[in-house]
């Protein structure tokens, strides 16, 4: 282990953000009487996450030029036993490239939200939120223990619940946030089952301890059961990402989070807590790879969301919705990689990701304020002449979504699409046409919506919504044009925008067919050799975007950019009329499968029924009706006719012993 990552650093990359918060948070607000103001609040957190970040980049630094590692115990919370519940640092090459992702992106949310929300009562409680979240997050990342990794799991999910719903007056806010929290609930009760099925048969919650016993945990079956025990582990934990990574079914809270600020929307829904499961399974790969099963539920799970929720992408109208929509669409790619056994690909597309998904929903945020808090993209167009940084960062920002030649998106996704080709899992036909169809759907709402926000006609005039006055957001309507966001928006955008360009071309040999993730990421290249076809077909990243000038891929990108310029630009009455001939298709998509019908009317209401039940039948009628009060009565009933036996006259009870003689001896008779 190098003596190059130290404790005594390291600690300070969660904990600088954590000391940021807790003072933005106690002397930032009424708690601690304000004392430190605005400008204190926000100069603090950013100070925080800066150290954080520039920490990070130094740990990376050493990760990759000297080999460095680090993985020690800091901490022994409690042993009950033999097993150990401690807080440590797992340092490698997944650990640091996660730790410069979450810090960077944080970093360029909590200078946005300078400008965003500079006119938001909540302000200062807003920057001590998202500096809490990034503590919790890098936790989670930096852990060597599934102790650690709950806590830092569960954190960012309570975090998450109070910046969805930061706008408490808001009804749609709190019941989004609600919503959240209750899904997730969901899948973190098959992650701890997973957690807890690990500490049951491995004895450990140490990832090295657990790893080195795979090979036992593979030969062991679920007890009374045939099935595999590794199986039900890594489905148990699969779940859990479900819920955070927002995978079908388990999806429907992330496009109701949009109910929240738009910084969050870029810090939580696009690199930090809905990657969490990604980085999860990623962590346990030497646990999956021991299981076909779990890894072709992953793969079909992540197909089904890769391209379904593209579907849902496609009508939304509200700008925030469709990078929403676009972002379950990404994590649905990531994970099919994952269950292909390409683990660092479904890794590397999370890093790209992370920066122009990033991008988008700052830039989605900086047309927000420029059209006034405007978000129908209907009652947009023309913004180009109006906000050329936004414009030309939104731009790019979306060549990198849809996969075009030299950005980042396009050697993660086209690396994923390969992974899957290669793979021979029973759903790797599906998933492979999901992930190809996906791509023409990507591009075709990506460029709906770049067309309608920049282009066209200006139609933000004849919004019949418009905002006058004082709107939800706690900023004041104009009647004006719209106009270029402050520095202090656009900055963010033009240095995540070039992470999204040039990213992809200067990592994708280290991290996929390098040594980057060695150790941290483990692969049965017998059973599944997708990542060793890949590393045979790769001849560097410019060879790559040349031969993909011949590949389904782009030509689906470009089928679908033009398609969406066609219908939007040049027969805008093309849409309306597709619309009322698939109207069945357009309602069953707008009510987004009926899924959350399903949720509210079926689970929900079936969920409350049975509660009457077992608290009617089971709580009043058995617990309190037979058990409690009928025992109490039994024994009074009892004891009342105990009672008239004791009269206090010596003839009865000389009668009775006389009679007790007589039975006794009639028995023993009737024995004989």
């Amino acid at each position: 282990m190098s003596q190059t990552l130290s404790a005594s650093t390291l600690i300070w990359v969660p904990l600088a953000p954590l000391v940021g918060s807790v003072l933005a948070g106690v002397l930032g607000t009424q708690f601690g009487g304000n004392r430190i103001g605005r400008v204190g609040s926000h100069t603090l957190t950013i100070l925080g996450v800066l150290v954080a970040f520039v920490l990070s980049v130094l740990t990376l630094l050493s990760v990759v030029q000297d080999g460095a590692r680090f993985n020690e115990t800091l901490y022994t919370w409690m042993s009950v036993g033999g097993l150990k519940m401690e807080v440590g640092f797992l340092v490698d090459g997944l650990t640091a490239m996660m730790m410069c992702v979450v810090t960077f992106v944080s970093l360029m949310v909590h200078l946005y939200t300078v400008g965003y929300m500079h006119e938001d009562e909540g302000y200062n409680r807003f920057f001590a939120y998202i500096s809490l979240f990034t503590f919790s997050m890098l936790m989670l990342v930096m852990s060597n223990n599934l102790l650690q990794l709950f806590f830092g799991w569960e954190a960012v999910g309570l975090v998450s619940y109070l910046l969805i719903g930061f706008w408490y007056n808001k009804p749609t806010a709190i019941f989004a946030n609600m919503k959240a929290f209750l899904v997730n609930r969901v899948g973190d009760f098959g992650f701890i089952l997973g957690i807890g099925l690990i500490v049951a048969f491995a004895g450990t919650l140490n990832y090295a301890e657990v790893f080195g016993k795979k090979v036992e945990l593979s030969a062991l079956l679920f007890p009374g059961t045939d099935w595999m025990l590794v199986t039900v582990i890594c489905i148990c934990l699969f779940i859990g990402a479900m819920g955070k990574s927002a995978q079908f079914p388990l999806h429907v809270w992330l496009p109701d989070s949009m109910e929240g600020p738009t910084p969050i929307s870029a810090l939580i829904h696009a690199a930090t807590m809905v990657t969490a499961g990604i980085f999860m399974v990623a962590r346990m790969s030497p646990l999956f790879e021991l299981s076909e099963t779990a890894l072709n539920f992953v793969l079909v799970i992540g197909a089904i969301t890769a391209l379904f929720m593209g579907f849902l992408g496609i009508i939304q109208n509200d700008i925030k919705r469709v990078v929403a929509y676009s972002t379950l669409s990404q994590l649905g790619y990531m994970t099919v990689a994952l269950g292909a056994s390409a683990y660092s690909v479904a890794v590397f597309h999370l890093m790209t990701h992370a920066f122009f998904k990033a991008l988008l929903f700052l830039g989605a945020g900086s047309v927000i304020m420029g059209c006034h808090h405007n978000q129908d993209i209907r009652w947009m167009g023309g913004l180009r002449k109006y906000m050329p940084i936004t414009w030309m960062t939104s731009l790019l920002g979306s060549l990198a979504l849809i996969g075009t030649p030299f950005f980042a998106g396009f050697y993660s996704k086209d690396s994923i699409i390969e992974a899957v080709a290669e793979s021979h899992l029973p759903g790797a036909g599906f998933a492979h046409f999901a992930v190809l169809a996906g791509v023409f759907v990507t591009a075709f709402y990506s460029f709906r919506m770049y067309f309608l926000v920049f282009h066209g006609k200006e139609r933000f005039d004849q919004n019949p919504d418009a905002h006058h006055g004082h709107d939800d957001h706690g900023h004041h309507g104009h009647d004006n044009k719209p106009h270029e966001s402050p520095w202090v928006v656009w900055v963010p955008l033009v240095l995540l925008a070039i992470p999204s360009v040039i990213i992809g071309f200067l990592t994708i040999e280290p991290m996929l067919f390098g040594e980057f993730f060695k150790g941290a990421i483990v692969i049965d290249a017998v059973k599944h050799p997708a990542m060793e076809e890949l590393a045979h077909a790769f001849h560097g990243p410019v060879q790559m975007a040349i031969h993909s000038l011949t590949s389904a891929p782009l030509w689906l990108a470009i089928s679908g950019v033009a398609l969406s310029y066609y219908m939007y630009m040049v027969n805008p009455a093309l849409p309306t009329a597709i619309k009322k001939a698939a109207l069945p298709l357009y309602t069953l998509l707008e009510n987004k499968y009926y899924l959350d019908w399903f949720n509210e009317n079926v689970l929900a209401r079936g969920a409350r029924a049975l509660g009457n039940v077992l608290w009617k039948r089971g709580d009043q009628m058995l617990i309190d009706g037979a058990l409690v009060n009928g025992s109490w009565k039994l024994v009074g009933w009892v004891s009342g006719g105990v009672r008239k036996l004791q009269t206090g006259y010596l003839y009865h009870y000389a009668l009775v012993m006389i009679l007790g003689v007589f039975v006794m001896m009639t028995y023993f008779v009737w024995l004989k």
